[in-house]
Order: structure tokens, then C-alpha cells, then sequence
């Protein structure tokens, strides 16, 4: 029996959503008092997030202090401040599986909505529609962005009075070309003299983010792995589903997840390794896929044939080299990076992939950030969290105001912007990890 304090890895649970217990509102209140009343007594996550100050205040401020005599209506806020970013569970909590004790609290948030369907959360599942979103953007991308502008002073508050999204939130602007097509008109040559030429194939999941809203990262991806010597073929049969999860929209996820591997698999046949742009995406096609569809095949095989894309550089650069000298190597960036390691990163239990990657660049200093940014998708930009998530970042902003770099990256491309926009930086926009890799080895300016 594994105990407090064991050396053992945290083991996630299938998500039984399926089963009639798993919606049962009064089996679900029974498990959110037990779990609450253990936090209760151990409060040593009281720092990840708004969501324990606020069930510790809720505690606290009842009558006999305990979490019997809660309301279970009361429940809501503590829910609604938990970004899923999962950090409690890999980085704090004693008692998470093996534990007797059986903890995992984002999941048991994620059920909570699941069962407590929220009736005003329209604007969230809107902006989960990410493939629908993108594709309507991208025609009239110019107007689109100029209306989600943060500065537009016309528009922005009346977006925030018809749909909720905050006016001071700093929104995602979308590329009037999607990263599948520009990858299309891009010839992919791979670099003969690079030490893994002709050793590895590798399928860029372009995900919903880079697709519709930064092409420029997957086409910095793609010729990052050209150059190590890696063969690359673009792939998106469509959103990961992470959006959904953040909704508890399950079946949603099961739906993508069924769609999408079955498109992956046909690759991973043909040899390709499957490399996830963002780190959400990683986190689902490596892990959160095969705890909603447990007895899926496909999912299963995606799982074990993923790669992050900091992840894969480090690997090919352990295991066949990268290329070196004047023609090919990398050169110093002395302005320097601040690296967030993004939570859905970190919780793919990997280790630093984006530090370890960009400290192969020579005479180059890598600062690393390693806290959540307090973005969380939807989280960061409605106007009942916004400003919690600010609030969770500032460890964050301070960290990153304090010691400026000429560059601010993260795996999350919306923590990066999420920081950016509340930092000091002397960096000219928020990047990806591998944007620093493809400047460094002279792909770009």
C-alpha cells in the first residue's frame, strides 16, 4: 500500500463519465465532501489557485467550521476558479492515486461541471467551437482582429456587454492563412548533412491554435525539424478537444478524440512519429484522450507515438545529434530568454523539454518560470475570471519583470501572451520555444 510521502508516481484514473454514478448529483456531492474535508485538513495547496483560497474561505467562514455543514450550492466558486491545469495534482497533493485516499481534485471538477451543466456558460462553449471560429475568421481575419483589438474602444465594451468577454483581456488574433495551407505552398527540404536525416519521420498535429490563429509557429516547427534532418508532413483532421474538457462537454471530447486518432493512426503506420504544437494538445493526445475513451485503440496507439515538439528536438538531439559548425549550427541569442513552462507542460510529467531545449543554444541565458500563468483558456478572457486569472499570474509577472529578457516564451501560446500582456518586457511579441530554436539556427530574423 503506498502512504503519504511515497516516491511513487501519480496515476490518473479513468474518467467514468458513462457510468449513471458518475452524473448522480447526490453520489457526486458525497465525493466533493469527502475530498474538500481532506483538503481541509491539509491546505498545502493554498497558493496554486483561486479555487483552494476560496473553498479554505468558505470553510472558515461557516459556522462550525467544517465542510459538513456547507451548502452544496455554495460549491460553485471554488469549481469555477479551477483552470484544469492540473498542478495540485502533479506538483502538490499527497494523497492522489496510488494514495488510498484516491484524491485527483481537477477531475473532480471537471465532474462537478459535468453533472451541474451550466446554463450561462454559452460564451465559453462558443469559444470552444475553435475549428467552426477559425474558419469563419480566417476570410475577414483583418476585421476580426481589428474588432477584438484590446485597444478598440468601440467595440471592446460592447463585446464585453453581449457576450461577457472582459474588455481588458488581450485576445488571439487569427492568421487570414491557416498553418495546413501555408504548409502547402511551402516546399519541405530536409537537410542531408544533418546527423538524423533519413532516421525519422515526424506528422506536425498543427492544433486548433496554430492553425487558425499563429501559423508562423508550426512553419518555424517544421523547418526546425527539416534542418536537425527530420522528414515532416502537416496533419489536422481538427481540434484536440481541450476546449471541450474545460466545459466538461465529454462527449464532445470522445467525438474528436475518435475523429482525430483515427486520421493520426493512418500516419503512425506509415512510419511518422505525432508531434503536438501547444502543450494542451500534447497533454490530451498523450493522456487525457485515453482516460475519456479508455477502450479506444486508436487513442491508445496516438498515446504512445506522441511527441511534444520541445520533447522530440531534445530527443533527437540525444539520440542522433543536431547539426553543428558555420553552415549548420546554433548561434548565441545574448538578449537572452524568459521560458514559462507552461502547467499542461509540466503535467505531462516529461520534465523541462523547453528549458532543455533552448539551453542547447550556446552563450545564451535561458531564464525558467515555474508557475502557472493564470490564463486557463476561456478562464482568462470571460469577464467573472479574468481577473482571477491576473491574479494567479502575478508571481509570474513579477518573476519575468524582474530579470527582462529579450524574449518570452511558452508552450501555452496563451500563458506567453497572457504574460506578455501584464509584463515589462523588452521582447517584441510572446513566442513559442521553438520560434528561439528556428532564430537561433539562422531559419528566421
Amino acid at each position: 500500500m503506498t502512504g503519504e510521502g511515497s516516491l511513487g508516481a501519480p496515476t490518473r484514473q479513468i474518467i467514468d463519465w458513462q457510468n449513471p454514478d458518475f452524473a448522480d448529483p447526490v453520489k457526486l456531492d458525497e465525493e466533493m465532501r469527502r475530498v474538500f474535508d481532506i483538503c481541509h485538513g491539509c491546505r498545502r495547496c493554498f497558493n496554486l489557485c483561486d479555487s483552494f483560497p476560496r473553498l479554505f474561505d468558505l470553510i472558515d467562514s461557516s459556522p462550525a467550521e467544517d465542510v459538513e455543514n456547507l451548502k452544496s450550492e455554495d460549491f460553485k466558486p471554488v469549481v469555477e476558479a479551477c483552470t484544469l491545469c492540473d498542478m495540485c495534482f502533479m506538483t502538490k497533493c499527497p494523497y492522489v492515486p496510488p494514495h488510498p485516499f484516491m484524491l485527483d481534485f481537477p477531475h473532480l471538477m471537471l465532474r462537478h461541471r459535468f453533472v451541474h451543466a451550466e446554463k450561462g456558460a454559452f460564451v465559453q462553449q462558443q469559444l470552444a467551437e475553435m475549428d467552426r471560429n477559425g474558419a469563419l475568421a480566417a476570410p475577414i481575419a483583418p476585421l476580426v482582429n481589428w474588432a477584438s483589438a484590446k485597444d478598440n474602444k468601440l467595440t471592446r465594451p460592447l463585446m464585453e456587454a453581449v457576450t461577457g468577454i472582459d474588455a481588458k483581456a488581450t485576445l488571439p488574433k487569427f492568421a487570414g492563412r491557416t498553418f495546413v495551407s501555408a504548409a502547402k505552398k511551402q516546399e519541405s527540404i530536409v537537410n542531408a548533412s544533418a546527423p538524423a536525416y533519413g532516421k525519422r519521420k515526424a506528422a506536425l498535429y498543427a492544433t486548433c491554435f496554430v492553425n487558425y490563429n499563429k501559423p508562423e509557429t508550426g512553419m518555424d516547427a517544421r523547418a526546425v525539424l527539416n534542418h536537425i534532418g527530420v522528414e515532416t508532413k502537416v496533419a489536422y483532421p481538427g481540434c484536440c478537444g481541450m476546449p471541450f474538457l474545460e466545459q466538461a462537454e465529454l462527449s464532445r471530447v470522445a467525438s474528436n478524440a475518435a475523429k482525430v486518432s483515427k486520421e493520426l493512426v493512418t500516419l503512425i503506420d506509415e512510419g511518422y512519429d505525432i508531434i503536438a504544437l501547444t502543450a494542451s494538445c500534447g497533454l490530451m493526445l498523450k493522456f487525457e484522450w485515453a482516460l475519456v475513451c479508455p477502450d479506444d485503440e486508436n487513442v491508445k496507439k496516438v498515446a504512445a507515438h506522441t511527441f511534444d515538439i520541445d520533447q522530440y528536438v531534445v530527443d533527437v538531439a540525444k539520440k542522433e545529434g543536431l547539426p553543428s559548425g558555420l553552415s549548420g549550427g546554433l548561434t548565441s541569442l545574448p538578449e537572452g530568454v524568459t521560458v514559462h513552462l507552461a502547467c499542461h507542460a509540466r503535467a505531462q510529467n516529461m520534465g523541462p523539454k523547453a528549458a532543455e531545449m533552448l539551453k542547447m543554444i550556446p552563450d545564451t541565458p535561458v531564464d525558467v518560470v515555474e508557475r502557472c500563468s493564470g490564463h486557463g483558456g476561456t478562464f482568462g478572457v470571460v469577464k467573472p475570471t479574468h481577473d482571477v486569472g491576473v491574479k494567479v499570474g502575478k508571481p509570474v509577472f513579477k518573476a519575468v519583470n524582474a530579470k527582462p529578457r529579450g524574449h518570452i516564451v511558452s508552450d501555452c501560446p496563451l500563458a506567453a501572451q497572457h504574460i506578455f500582456a501584464h509584463t515589462d518586457t523588452p521582447a517584441k511579441e510572446p513566442e513559442h520555444p521553438i520560434q528561439i530554436m528556428a532564430r537561433a539556427f539562422g531559419l528566421k530574423t
